[in-house]
């Protein structure tokens, strides 16, 4: 049976703990999370970032999580921490803290709306750099 992309994300969402970006921001502020951005750098270029977020490329999500990847980041080693992933609109969240979780990386959560929600809501952004010079 084919499913659409709505469908694996209403499916995901069922299995993973999802945040507020005010929750996130909390987490954050406490010490208790790490934020991680899945966007694509140049969605991180155009929109800004969230101050104190690590970039992690969806595309390399896994890998740089697997310990026992060539590609693996030291900041995915840290202990007692949830790591909270984020997008721009909370559906490649939901389906990489999904698929992180069934690797047995956790805690892991997202943040319901992603980006777009945490700027509207006017949680402390970064803007991007003018190219002007």
């Amino acid at each position: 049976m084919k499913k659409t992309a709505a469908q694996l994300v209403a499916e995901a969402t069922a299995e993973i703990v999802t945040l507020t970006p005010q929750e996130a921001l909390d987490l954050q502020g406490k010490g208790e999370a790490v934020l991680v951005d899945i966007r694509d750098v140049r969605e991180l270029a155009r929109e800004g970032k969230v101050p104190g977020a690590v970039h992690a490329p969806r595309g390399m999500l896994e890998f740089w999580i697997d310990p026992e990847s060539p590609y693996h980041r030291d900041v995915f080693a840290q202990t007692g921490k949830t790591y909270i992933f984020f997008c721009a609109a909370a559906w490649r969240s939901a389906l990489a803290t999904r698929d992180v979780q069934n690797m047995g990386f956790g805690p892991v959560a997202h943040i319901e709306g992603g980006f777009t929600a945490w700027r509207d809501q006017e949680m402390p952004v970064e803007t991007p750099q003018s190219k002007e010079g």
